[in-house]
This record gives structure tokens, C-alpha cells and sequence, in this order.
């Protein structure tokens, strides 16, 4: 009992000042994910804790298991309408993409691995490190303090989410080449590639769709909801891999069916699995971190600094630009794409599979993929917020509530609350909350309850508000941003607006031809025919998304700000010459 307690003591007191630290790397913009890994190496065997660990299995199995409850986490969050808005782009980076890296990043790891010149081994660590990291880029991501344009935050999320069984088949090739070279066919890799993917994409589809019927159908206690859905993509994730598939690919495709077929259901789901999220993802880097030995990791920096270099700004790139070379992106949003490229636990996940299979020199691959992962956390990791506003893919942050809380009513209806700070300069200040409830909707806003330094205010009709009251509504989700525009400091927010969208809202049904004599602006005369929406549309080639641009010449834009679920444009601006 003695051994047991003390392992509960040591891992818990490892997560807890890991998280802790965190608030420190939010401060600094230092990626949190580095602080668990940093943790971890130090409480390992080369660091201060002089913990010897070395089981390779128990790694890989942590590290799976976390992968896929990140995953299920990723796919619950990710929109139908973003799927709809970026999947052939992030999915020809998730298979080309990752082809692309390993080919130009394996010629050179071939001749800058100190290790024999082996072709297959160079291509093998390019293999390995071929992928980005769902639990990096969601992560980071999420905790970057920016809001993206739409369209490159949902090729980043959902390239990351599906990338995997390309970079795990090729790993699993290159070591078949490496230990039997002469038993790997063509037509193995094909049916392996096709195996993967088809039976990822039909249990995936199916157990999203069982789930979300079940959770409709079944009648739990409100905490138990959450862990339906973990168990079940658990389960759809073991049995995927069990029948030849891409596990990790079927969860993702899971926890997107519930996330889309049961939105108004999903909530409360999503505050518990974001925090089981949150905690798979310490676990692991906690976990990978104590795998380590600081001195080979010392030993392979040299080695690692100079493929990372190479995987940042050759391969990477190479492989952003040859894959959406038929998409429509700027130049901007491929610079950024190609930036954040990260790499995570992933990579030191397949980097364990040469330790397991025997592979010649398996340590060292490892050591070096470990190295590469730290180097891409530091470099692209801790830049994600100040290269997004260099490259200029951010859009002015959402108006909406500062807080969101979902309350059950029975076993299937929810009542939706949304909380608001009276900021400085509102429109709120001095006024009632129960008649700025009813000025901004009808019957369907109703006061809830104001708090006042943290306490609760009992609230009459004569009561008015003040700077940094809190105040709560029960409102339909669609009255959540009205709501917001009543607290915000509207000054702020329309000199933000004004600057990146435009000086002008055009009625998405406005005739390009009244647009053009307006502003003088020179079309040809089947563009005159069109409404500002369809322009647009026929300009981007592509569905719409919020901060899409479409010049007009002379110095006009029309802007998209935002567009409904079905991808069709519910704001659109004209930005005038400066």
C-alpha cells in the first residue's frame, strides 16, 4: 500500500504544481503543454525527482488513451459548419500534406542523422515527426488569446484531427522496410492506407450516430451524461483499432456526429470532457516527459535543432503551398498555416514504436523525435498569438457573454443562461435589467439575477446598474450577442469593426449594379447582376466564412463578417479606399 500511495502522492503533486505553473505560462506566452513535459523530465531519472522510468508499453498505452479522449474532445467542438467550409483543403493536407513532409524532410534527415545513412532511417524520422498534434494545436490554439479567421482556424483543427493514420502508416512502412525488406509490397501499403481510412470514417460514423440517438434516448443523471459519451468513443476508438482501422480517426468522426446531432444537448457534455481533455493532455506530456534521458536528449540537440529548422521552414511550408495551391487562400493565411504546424505528442508517441519493435538505433530515433517536438513547441508554439496578428488572420474578438451556463430542466430540455460584466462606457450603466431585457428582445429574455462585488443584489424595478455588475439572463442563444452589445463599450467595438471589416453594412441582397454606382466602382455587366452575396461566393470559389475578403478594385472590399450554419452570409461590409 505503501508503493501505491506513494505513486498517487508523487502524480498528483506533479499535475498539481503543473498547473500551476501554467498560470505563469500564460503570463510569459510560453506554451503550457512544455511546462507538463518540463515537469515531467525533471522528476525523471536525469532531473532532481530521479525517477527511473522506462516502460515503453505503459507510455504508448497513457499516451493513446489521452490521444483519444483529446480527440473525442476536438470533434465535440468542431462545427458541421466549419467541416462543410474547409474539408477538401485540410484534407488533402491531412494525407498529401503529411506525403509531402516526410518526402522532403526525409532526403535531408538522411544525410544529417550521425547515425549509418540509411535512407529508411532518415525517412523514418521524418515520418515520425510528419504529422501535426491534435492535442498541441487544439491546445494552443484554444489558450492563444486570439480569435482566427474561421477558415484557417478550422483547416488547422480539423488537419490536425485526421492527419494521424497517414503519418502512422508510414511509420509502420518504414519499419516493415527496415526489418523486412523484402516482405513489403506495393499493393500491402495500398490496403493498408485504404483499411485505415474506410473503416475509421464507417465506425466513426456509426458509433457518433448510436451515441447521439442513445443519449437522446436514455435517461441519466446530469453528471453521467459526460461520461456516456467518453466511454463510448472510447469504446468506438478500441474496437476501430481491434478491426484494422484508424482509431484515432474514428473517435474524432464520433465527436463530431454527437457534437452536430445533439448541439443543444452537448453543453454541459462539453464542460466535463473539456476538463478531461485538459487533463489527458497533462497526463501524457507528464508521462512522456519521465520517459525521457536528459543527457541523450542533450546529446541530440544538435542533430534535432537542425531537422526542426528544416521541418519549420522547408518542409512544412513546402508541403502547406503544394497542398492548397488549388484552394482559396491568401498568401497570408498559407504563411500562417505553415507556421503553426506543431508537433506534440504525436510524433513521441511513434517514436516509441521503433523502441517496441526492435528497430536498430531505436533509442537514438527516439531521443531525436523528442528533441524536435521540444524545439516546435518552443519556436511555433510560444509565437501562435503575435504571428496570427503579423500575418494578419485575426478577426476583432466576438461580442457575446462572458460566461454561458446550461441548466437541465427534466431529462431533455435545457435552459440556457448568459452572463454579463457592465464594462466601462456602456449603454447598461444606469439602467434596470429588467427593462434592458425587454428593450433588446421580447418574453423570451428574462432577468435572472445581478451580482454586485461578488455578492447577490436583491434586484427591483427601480434598481440600476453599475460598472462591474455581473448580470444574468435566461435568453435564447441567437439573443446572446444583442444582449452583449447593451454591456460592451460600443465606442471600442466600432472603431475595431471599422478597421477590419469596413465602414459600410451591405445588405446581402444588394444588387452589385446599385453598389457600383454608389461608389463609382467599375464591374463588368454579369457582375452588376448579381446580389453582394452571390459576388462574393462566385469570388471565393468556396463557401464563405467570417473575415473572407473580396476586392472590388480601386481600393473597395466587401468583407464577410459572419454567416449562419448552412454557410450562407448573414453580415457583409464594403471597406472604402483610406
Amino acid at each position: 500500500m505503501g508503493t501505491i500511495n506513494a505513486f498517487f502522492l508523487l502524480f498528483g503533486a506533479l499535475l498539481f504544481f503543473s498547473i500551476i505553473a501554467t498560470t505563469l505560462s500564460a503570463r510569459i506566452g510560453f506554451p503550457f503543454l512544455l511546462i507538463f513535459l518540463f515537469v515531467g523530465m525533471l522528476a525523471g531519472e536525469d532531473g532532481i525527482g530521479g525517477i527511473k522510468f522506462n516502460n515503453f508499453y505503459l507510455a504508448t498505452f497513457v499516451s493513446q488513451l489521452c490521444l483519444a479522449v483529446i480527440l473525442l474532445d476536438g470533434g465535440l467542438n468542431t462545427k458541421l459548419q466549419s467541416i462543410k467550409m474547409v474539408l477538401k483543403p485540410a484534407g488533402v493536407l491531412a494525407t498529401w500534406g503529411v506525403i509531402a513532409t516526410v518526402l522532403c524532410l526525409g532526403v535531408f534527415a538522411t544525410f544529417l542523422l550521425p547515425v549509418n545513412k540509411d535512407w529508411k532511417m532518415g525517412f523514418l524520422i521524418a515520418a515520425i515527426v510528419g504529422s501535426t498534434d491534435a492535442a498541441a494545436v487544439f491546445g494552443l490554439l484554444r489558450n492563444s488569446g486570439v480569435r482566427l479567421i474561421d477558415k484557417v482556424k478550422a483547416t488547422l483543427e480539423i488537419e490536425s484531427g485526421a492527419n494521424d493514420p497517414m503519418a502512422i502508416l508510414l511509420v509502420t512502412i518504414l519499419i516493415e522496410l527496415i526489418l523486412q525488406p523484402d516482405i513489403t509490397s506495393f499493393s500491402s501499403i495500398l490496403l493498408m492506407l485504404v483499411q485505415q481510412l474506410s473503416l475509421g470514417f464507417v465506425v466513426g460514423i456509426v458509433g457518433g450516430i448510436i451515441l447521439g440517438i442513445t443519449l437522446v434516448r436514455i435517461s441519466l443523471p446530469q453528471g453521467l451524461y459526460a461520461l456516456l459519451v467518453v466511454s463510448g468513443g472510447l469504446l468506438v476508438f478500441a474496437l476501430t483499432n481491434l478491426s484494422g482501422g484508424s482509431g484515432f480517426l474514428s473517435v474524432y468522426i464520433s465527436g463530431i456526429i454527437i457534437g452536430n446531432l445533439q448541439r443543444n444537448k452537448i453543453g454541459y457534455v462539453l464542460s466535463v470532457t473539456d476538463g478531461l481533455a485538459w487533463l489527458a493532455q497533462a497526463s501524457m506530456f507528464l508521462v512522456l516527459g519521465l520517459l525521457v534521458s536528459v543527457d541523450r536528449l542533450i546529446s541530440s540537440a544538435p542533430s534535432a535543432m537542425l531537422i526542426a529548422l528544416l521541418l519549420i521552414f522547408v518542409a512544412r511550408p513546402f508541403a502547406v503551398w503544394t497542398s492548397l495551391m488549388f484552394f482559396n487562400f491568401t498568401k497570408n493565411e498559407k504563411y500562417y498555416i505553415s507556421w503553426v504546424g506543431l508537433r506534440g505528442a504525436v510524433p513521441v508517441t511513434l517514436a516509441i514504436l521503433p523502441v517496441m519493435m526492435g528497430v536498430k538505433d531505436a533509442y537514438f530515433l527516439f531521443d531525436i523525435g523528442f528533441a524536435i517536438v521540444i524545439f516546435s513547441l518552443i519556436i511555433q508554439g510560444s509565437t501562435i498569438p503575435y504571428m496570427a496578428k503579423l500575418f494578419k488572420v485575426t478577426l476583432p474578438a466576438k461580442i457575446g457573454a462572458n460566461a454561458t451556463q446550461a441548466i437541465w430542466v427534466g431529462d431533455k430540455a435545457v435552459v440556457d443562461l448568459f452572463g454579463y460584466k457592465v464594462q466601462k462606457g456602456s449603454e447598461a450603466i444606469g439602467k434596470n435589467p429588467f427593462k434592458l431585457g425587454r428593450e433588446v428582445g421580447d418574453e423570451s429574455i428574462r432577468f435572472f439575477s445581478m451580482l454586485r462585488d461578488d455578492e447577490l443584489v436583491d434586484t427591483k424595478f427601480s434598481t440600476q446598474m453599475q460598472e462591474k455588475d455581473f448580470i444574468w439572463y435566461v435568453a435564447p442563444a441567437e439573443a446572446s450577442e444583442s444582449l452583449a452589445r447593451r454591456f460592451n463599450n460600443m465606442g471600442q467595438e466600432f472603431s475595431e469593426n471599422l478597421k477590419f471589416y469596413g465602414e459600410f453594412n451591405v445588405d446581402r441582397d444588394l444588387l452589385m449594379q446599385d453598389l457600383a454606382v454608389a461608389y463609382g466602382i467599375n464591374l463588368d455587366d454579369v457582375s452588376k447582376e448579381l446580389t453582394a452575396s452571390d459576388y462574393v461566393k462566385r469570388e471565393l470559389d468556396s463557401l464563405p466564412s467570417a473575415g473572407d475578403r473580396v476586392p472590388l478594385g480601386d481600393g473597395f472590399y466587401l468583407t464577410v463578417k459572419d454567416t449562419d450554419e448552412n454557410n450562407k452570409i448573414t453580415q457583409l461590409y464594403l471597406k472604402i479606399p483610406s
